[in-house]
């Protein structure tokens, strides 16, 4: 007999109805007209973000390597959301003057990394 999540944790539907709430031209607002790329478990993988049609084209690649908790207060809700971290990642490929390579960490919620696209090193 399968499960079928009992309910337990938002849809993909309803998680992308979340972000949508998010003011017009934000980030997250953005984030929920993409889809989830990225499956597997994103720690120590090499993840190029997600792009934005209208702004300027920067490629930022990131290494996840901490995960954090959302607030306590986020896990008490139901159904509880899918992605419920923000990951400390290193860049390691970046265009992006606000963004240099070499020791720079950032802070990238996981639903935004799950959007991006996985890369790989080619030697």
């Amino acid at each position: 007999m399968a499960f079928k999540g009992l309910g337990l944790f938002e849809t993909d539907e309803a998680e992308a109805a979340r972000l949508a709430q998010s003011p017009e031209g934000s980030t997250n607002h953005r984030l929920s007209t993409m889809p989830v790329q990225i499956l597997a478990n994103v720690q120590d993988m090499l993840i190029e973000l997600p792009r934005f049609g209208d702004e300027p084209d920067h490629t930022i690649v990131v290494v996840p390597i901490d995960s954090h908790p959302f607030s306590a207060a986020d896990a008490e809700e139901r159904p509880r959301r899918r992605y419920q971290t923000t990951w400390t990642c290193a860049v390691v490929a970046s265009d992006h003057p606000s963004y240099p390579v070499g020791g720079y960490r950032v802070s990238i919620p996981e639903y935004q990394l799950r959007r991006g696209v996985q890369r790989s090193l080619g030697l």
